[in-house]
């Protein structure tokens, strides 16, 4: 059975680090587009960032740019976000998710295998 777990998150100041994990069973995630996204109360689920599957390239949506770092340990089945430099605007619960296409653009829609999402918070 495919399932996707994340864990690493939690409360957090301004300014502080996180790193949340994707652990994957039942499947390689290696071969599969991965991404990060996240949802805040009361606004759509968004793409915070995404790795693909054949050449690892990664894209980072502007607003994480320079303080998020997507990776990935094959050894481990895992990805893994780094989050530093974080901000109150980044509380969200986090979700880890898979896509079945070969390429995929880092949206919600293109994702079919979801995990159950970690919550982080970010305040003083």
């Amino acid at each position: 059975q495919l399932q996707l777990v994340e864990s690493g998150g939690g409360l957090v100041q301004p300014g502080g680090s996180l790193r949340l994990s994707c652990a994957a069973s039942g499947f390689t995630l290696d071969l599969y587009p991965i991404g990060w996204f996240r949802q805040a109360p009361g606004k759509e689920r968004e793409g915070v960032s995404c790795i693909s599957s054949n050449d690892g390239s990664t894209y980072y949506a502007d607003s994480v740019k320079g303080r998020f770092t997507i990776s990935r340990d094959n050894a481990r089945n895992t990805v893994y976000l780094q989050m530093k430099s974080l901000k109150p605007e980044d509380t969200a619960v986090y979700y880890c998710a898979a896509s079945r296409a070969v390429q995929a653009l880092c949206a919600p829609l293109e994702y079919d295998y979801w995990g159950q999402g970690t919550q982080v918070t970010v305040s003083s």
